[in-house]
């Protein structure tokens, strides 16, 4: 298991710097932010200390000084493009990020359409939109965008888009996923902003890769396999190493993108404010680190999680690129990473082989590895949980925490009134079993105090699991992954 490899506190105070002391050098910062910002899961991963929340609380002490401008594009609207972790169309998205950041009490300040185009679901979204009294400005295509950097920053390119009237000296320009035109958004601003006689500035920041850490740190190819699909490549910065001799890692849509970048801050101000594409960023997370021993561990575990993640999703949906696949097995080879330092995949299978059915197993805090298989009354994962909550509460293996008479009566539920096929109980419907056995069973409301313990545990499963299995085990903070097979050979495989 993880232990701290990274300062959270540090993290806030210095990030929170960083970004005034940009602010100061232009009195009005339009900063592009990628990456998500409140439910940060892959950083909180891969830098164990690091909070998912963290750049929320960090803009939070900000908040004075701050407004949010959230970006969808018009195509991502028609074509109902999914957020990859959550499940929900990117216009839903959007929505959602407004409730949050209005939770908090952070400005709101817009929603910027980008590639807009007359579209009836557009409309209908940018309708949806005004009605609850959120403003909305409309950017379009630019033809020849970004190279043609005569066009763009003229009256016919950037002059066109509807300007965003702000009044904070920090606009936060966010989006639900890449390449929705946040920098495009960015850039629009500061053409407006400079015909207004407004001296704005630009900065960028973005978590990973990390600029300050070596290109083949762990931590930076596990960026790369969150990537893969995006065909993403992290590389030393050339620009940077030109200008000031320093190696610098960024990646490649941003350094391909700079020259550009370089031309129009030139045609807007008349000079450029940069020398290279890392020195847009305000980005302090590599000096935080505390451990570098265990940031390297953990990030370990995540490529070899990505890994089995894309072989899943190709055994589920052979169109998918498998490209994907081979990308991630690269890495593992450039980084020397073996199954072997995931334990959890070879005891799980010994276990399949052992018992003839499907098998999970788990590690926790302590190294122990707790395995289950699937039963006639329970699957895998549940029996895992059970197994592992009895042993972390020191209760006997043979001594059963969950009685008969709540567990079949669950059973009749799901087979006669319910229609389900499969009368074995799920994670989530053994939970609350449990819960209900806990209020007059000690044993199980000593295994109930457990939960909390098995976030951060690392499990792996022989067969691909249920939604619901799989979301409930996310929900406890458990780091889940699957060989990519069914349980059964059916044609059918709900989820």
């Amino acid at each position: 298991m993880c232990k701290l490899g990274f300062d959270n506190e540090k993290y806030l105070k210095l990030q929170s710097q960083k970004i005034k002391e940009r602010i100061s050098h232009y009195g009005k910062l339009y900063m592009e932010f990628g990456g998500k910002l409140f439910d940060d899961y892959h950083a909180s991963r891969v830098l164990p200390g690091f909070m998912p929340d963290s750049k929320l609380k960090m803009l939070l002490q900000l908040k004075d000084d701050a407004e949010l401008i959230v970006v969808i594009s018009a195509y991502d609207i028609t074509n109902n493009k999914l957020r990859g972790d959550l499940g929900i169309p990117y216009d839903q998205d959007v929505l959602r990020l407004i409730d949050a950041f209005k939770s908090v009490d952070l400005s709101v300040n817009s929603v910027v359409v980008t590639q807009y185009y007359h579209d009836q679901d557009v409309d209908s979204f940018i309708d949806h939109l005004q009605k609850m009294n959120i403003k909305v400005y409309k950017h379009y295509n630019i033809k020849g965008y970004p190279s043609n950097v005569e066009l763009i920053a003229s009256e016919d390119g950037f002059g066109k888009n509807e300007y965003v009237e702000t009044t904070k000296s920090l606009v936060v320009v966010t989006a639900p996923g890449p390449g929705s035109g946040k920098m495009a958004t960015c850039l629009s601003q500061l053409y407006h902003e400079n015909k207004r006689g407004i001296k704005a500035g630009y900065a960028k920041f973005e978590t990973f890769p990390i600029w300050n850490l070596p290109l083949k740190h762990p931590v930076n190819m596990a960026y790369e396999a969150a990537t893969a699909d995006l065909n993403d490549v992290n590389m030393i910065d050339p620009f940077h190493l030109e200008a000031y001799g320093e190696l610098a890692v960024n990646y490649n849509r941003d350094v391909e993108v700079f020259p550009v970048l370089d031309a129009l801050f030139k045609k807007i101000w008349g000079y450029s404010p940069y020398k290279s594409p890392t020195d847009m960023g305000v980005n302090m997370v590599g000096n935080c680190i505390i451990d570098n021993d265990e940031v390297v561990k953990a990030s370990e575990q995540e490529i070899i999680r990505r890994y089995y993640a894309a072989k899943c999703r190709y055994y589920q949906n052979p169109e998918t690129d498998e490209n994907e696949i081979y990308k991630i097995e690269l890495l593992l080879k450039q980084a020397n990473i073996t199954e072997d330092k995931r334990p959890v995949i070879q005891a799980a299978r010994e276990k399949a082989a052992l018992t003839g059915a499907p098998a999970t197993a788990l590690q926790l805090e302590d190294g122990r590895i707790i395995t289950a298989k699937t039963s006639s009354l329970l699957g895998s994962p549940a029996a895992l949980l059970l197994n592992s909550l009895k042993a972390l509460a020191n209760i006997p293996d043979e001594q059963n925490i969950i009685s008969r008479n709540i567990i079949e009566p669950l059973q009749h539920l799901k087979l006669d009134h319910l229609g389900n096929s499969n009368p074995r109980l799920h994670t989530d419907e053994v939970l609350v079993a449990l819960a209900i056995c806990a209020v007059t069973a000690p044993s199980a409301e000593l295994a109930m105090k457990q939960l909390s313990k098995l976030k951060d545990c690392e499990m792996h499963s022989t067969v691909l699991l249920a939604n619901v299995d799989s979301t409930t085990l996310s929900r406890l903070g458990i780091r889940l992954s699957c060989d990519p097979k069914y349980q059964t050979k059916k044609l059918y495989h709900p989820k």
